[in-house]
């Protein structure tokens, strides 16, 4: 498979700590390499995010692309879990949240993550499993 060519395709921000966690949570549990990780800050995440109604500067911006169409903040994370299969398929739990709690609760986390968990650089985290993952530029 090659990096355009992915059953799943994750829009992040690259200068987030917490979603660069996600890439590595990504990377170690995609035992099908059926992710790619696109920087929402590259051209190509950016185009992306708005072909999806997303605003590519929003922190909520996350989103996620597979066959079913695009899945964004909450819904993205409850995806990207199916996917990933195995004991992940436990985040769908989270579903049982009334959907105001829980974009109240994915907003409130996306919108004080720099604050919470720092930043980083996505695209120079030394881990080669996420850097196999990652399109940068457009393909």
């Amino acid at each position: 498979m090659t990096k355009t060519d992915s059953d799943v395709i994750a829009v992040m921000d690259a200068h987030c700590a917490l979603c660069a966690r996600g890439a590595r949570w990504i990377a170690r549990n995609d035992r099908q390499d059926r992710f790619r990780i696109v920087p929402i800050q590259s051209p190509l995440g950016n185009r992306l995010a708005q072909k999806h109604g997303l605003d590519p500067t929003d922190p909520a911006s996350w989103l996620v692309l597979d066959k079913t169409g695009a899945h964004s903040a909450f819904d993205a994370l409850v995806v990207a879990a199916r996917h990933l299969g195995g004991i992940w398929h436990g985040i769908a739990i989270l579903k049982i949240l009334p959907r105001p709690i829980a974009t109240r609760l994915y907003r409130f986390v996306a919108r004080n993550r720099y604050r919470l968990f720092g930043t980083a650089d996505l695209c120079a985290l030394p881990d080669p499993a996420v850097q196999a993952r990652l399109i940068q530029d457009d393909p």
